[in-house]
């Protein structure tokens, strides 16, 4: 099986082949993805007009040469998928445009890939993980902890109840005069700092429901910016570093209870594996703690190689790939949704904001 995947969600246009035998077992042949960051770093942030003019201009170079590196061609495809959200609309649409028409034009089936399943997936691509197994979902638009339970079925343990983790690390940059994109700037900074200069709080910690909440965090780290102004270099990697610790206390508490609540449902004598996905879970020191909880509780952890972590296309042709083996296949009229949550029958958190 051969699926071409096309990522257009938010400021990287990407587009790979990807490879799935009958065992299961997936391969990529070629993962394209080309960055937007000089077209936004202007602004301090994602303009979604110019995101889906860049898509526009560039995405048939890319697929052209991502069949190219993979040594096909369109006839030897067995899907087109293409992520239809959520995300930036502009960006869905030049995508799901694109692979509607390839599909079309070919005669094979099309895919609309929820971006969040992409990532969710993932860990069988490249480990081949299969579910149920716990995920921690951190990237710059969402924090969730999910119980997957196979494919297309997913039960939503946790969410943030106001900033996603990425953004957290991406206003922090900001504020502290750091580049895009923020996460990276933050943990290079912070590789130099001291993580216990300022005492920043730890939101969430000891509740007894698993959900996440970055505002306040941001808002100290600001306080604490202002008290020292003008700040220094060694100022600004210490705050980082402070921030980067308490992130990682924060989350460390989360996922425990998570992994609590999870330990009932894992069948008995199965493998048990905790998996982490999204942009954040590039982060190092996020990903040390998250093996030591793992640990803690027997679960095996797993996490994509750093390439994976960030939006890809072949997360998307991959999860094309497992839900056409499940016969889960779309029309031509699959809609763009720029909300779609992986688990609609989940319970509004406590005092979440409409991103939750």
């Amino acid at each position: 099986m051969l699926v071409l995947g096309i990522e257009t969600s938010c400021d990287e246009t990407a587009a790979a082949v990807v490879a799935r035998d009958a065992a299961g077992t997936g391969r990529i042949l070629s993962n394209v993805v080309l960055s937007q960051f000089d077209s936004h770093a202007l602004y301090g942030g994602v303009v979604p007009e110019i995101a889906a003019r860049a898509h526009t201009e560039c995405l048939d170079v890319l697929i052209r040469k991502a069949l190219e590196e993979a040594g096909v061609a369109l006839g030897d495809l067995s899907a087109v998928a293409a992520s239809t959200g959520p995300g930036l609309i502009g960006g869905l649409i030049v995508g799901a445009t694109s692979g509607k028409a390839l599909a079309l034009a070919t005669g094979i089936p099309f895919l609309a890939i929820n971006h969040l399943e992409a990532h969710a997936l993932t860990a069988g691509l490249t480990d081949g993980i299969r579910p149920p197994y716990l995920m921690l979902l951190v990237s710059g638009g969402h924090t969730q902890l999910l119980w997957v339970e196979g494919i297309g079925r997913y039960r939503r343990l946790a969410t943030t109840i106001d900033d996603a983790l990425g953004e957290a690390f991406d206003k922090t940059a900001k504020l502290l005069g750091l580049p895009m994109p923020g996460g990276p700037a933050v943990e290079r900074a912070a590789m130099n700092g001291n993580p216990r200069r300022f005492n920043l709080p730890r939101p969430m910690l000891g509740r007894e429901d698993p959900h996440f909440s970055f505002a306040g965090l941001k808002t100290a780290v600001r306080h604490a910016a202002a008290k020292i102004a003008p700040l220094s270099d060694q100022d600004v990697a210490d705050l980082c570093a402070s921030f980067q610790a308490a992130v990682s206390d924060s989350v460390a508490d989360r996922v425990r209870l998570a992994i609590r609540s999870v330990l009932p449902l894992s069948p008995e004598g199965a493998p048990r594996n905790f998996v982490a996905a999204g942009g954040v879970a590039a982060n190092k020191t996020l990903r040390t703690t998250l093996i030591g909880i793992a640990g803690e509780f027997g679960f095996a952890f797993r996490a994509p190689p750093l390439e994976l972590c960030t939006d890809n296309g072949a997360m998307i042709a991959w999860a094309g790939a497992e839900r056409l083996t499940a016969g889960l296949v779309d029309g031509l009229d699959a809609p763009v949704k720029p909300r779609w949550p992986l688990d609609p029958a989940a319970a509004k958190a406590a005092g979440a904001g409409v991103k939750a």
